[in-house]
């Protein structure tokens, strides 16, 4: 978690010194807003952020649109170890973006410290870099979200009698106590970039945002075929997509295709899987006569994180040959596993 710097026992007042003694020349003093800045006229014109500006900024690179913002609290969720997630939109994000999963939860202590800069569970030394197997760790995702929004908390532990309310509005800790809560995390973001107009004015129309935060919850879905999801807009059903722990992979992956993407492939898709000294490469494709004009059913997964890739969407449809007709594209899920 984030390291909170005391400066209780910092005395900024300068020490008093004689007429007949000049004073000693210092080189830096402390200004009122705690910013170390030189003497010399014309001078201290570098200034370290406050935290609420700072994570105002972050947010910009963060949290781009609604979908941005449910992307990093859905992969909180499945690096949380949960078997179900939840999504529950309101006016195409702009009003409500709430995730709920049956993860482990948080105890007190890291309900309160998730939402500081930096803050993460998955990072303790710099050669975590190297091992990485979760989709978040940088810890800048809630104190983002958080700093441009109304974000309540709620979580829990199994091994804990009650769980944690938390809420942050603008940044700020608004109310911060025990309340009752089911084993996992509940997360609600409200009203969006409330407080940076500008921003929320660069929002394009609700059709577009609701149709980034659709493509967004299939590809999550799709990353973890075993896993639960629930997706509803302004209350309305949009996915539900079932737990399927108790099957392979690769049949868990076929009816994730199918509920998500329609009844079309049904029977239609094609297991492939290829083994190299440093690549792992398996999932499904579809025939070339369900190809369509566009990219939007086209998926690749490395170490479980969702990418994009034009060259290697060329070499899959390389891979099809003239079996495909120019300027359409199939259908396909591949997961490519390297060393992280």
């Amino acid at each position: 978690m984030s390291h909170f710097d005391s400066r209780d026992d910092f005395d900024p007042t300068p020490h008093d010194t004689s007429a007949d003694e000049p004073a000693e020349a210092t080189p830096a003093e402390v200004d009122g807003d705690g910013v170390v800045a030189d003497e010399q006229e014309g001078d201290g014109l570098v200034r370290t952020l406050p935290d609420t500006l700072a994570n105002k900024i972050a947010a910009g690179e963060v949290v781009q649109r609604p979908a941005s913002a449910a992307k990093e609290l859905v992969e909180n969720a499945l690096d949380a170890g949960a078997t179900s997630v939840e999504l529950h939109i309101g006016r195409a994000g702009s009003d409500l973006i709430q995730v709920v999963d049956d993860g482990c939860g948080m105890g007190p202590r890291d309900a309160l410290g998730c939402f500081g800069r930096h803050a993460t569970s998955k990072l303790r030394a710099i050669e975590d870099l190297e091992r990485l197997h979760t989709l978040g760790f940088r810890g800048e995702a809630l104190a983002s979200i958080g700093a441009v929004a109304q974000v309540e908390l709620k979580t829990k532990r199994r091994q804990d009698a009650t769980g944690t309310l938390v809420r942050v509005h603008g940044g700020t800790v608004e109310e911060n106590r025990p309340c009752a809560a089911p084993d996992g995390t509940s997360i609600a973001v409200r009203h969006l970039f409330y407080n940076v107009p500008a921003r929320r004015n660069f929002l394009k129309s609700a059709a577009t945002e609701f149709k980034h935060l659709v493509e967004t919850f299939q590809f999550l879905a799709l990353s973890h075929p075993r896993v639960g999801f629930l997706l509803t807009h302004d209350g309305a059903e949009v996915y539900r997509t079932p737990v399927q722990s108790d099957l392979a992979f690769d049949d868990a992956l076929r009816r994730r295709v199918v509920q998500l993407f329609g009844e079309k492939y049904e029977g239609h898709l094609t297991p492939v899987e290829e083994t190299t000294s440093y690549l792992s490469m398996r999932g499904l494709v579809g025939p070339p006569h369900l190809a369509r004009r566009t990219h939007g059913e086209q998926f690749f997964f490395v170490n479980g994180r969702y990418v994009k890739s034009r060259s290697l969407s060329h070499a899959v449809a390389a891979a099809y040959g003239e079996a495909l007709a120019s300027g359409t594209f199939p259908f396909f899920a591949l997961f490519l596993d390297v060393d992280p």
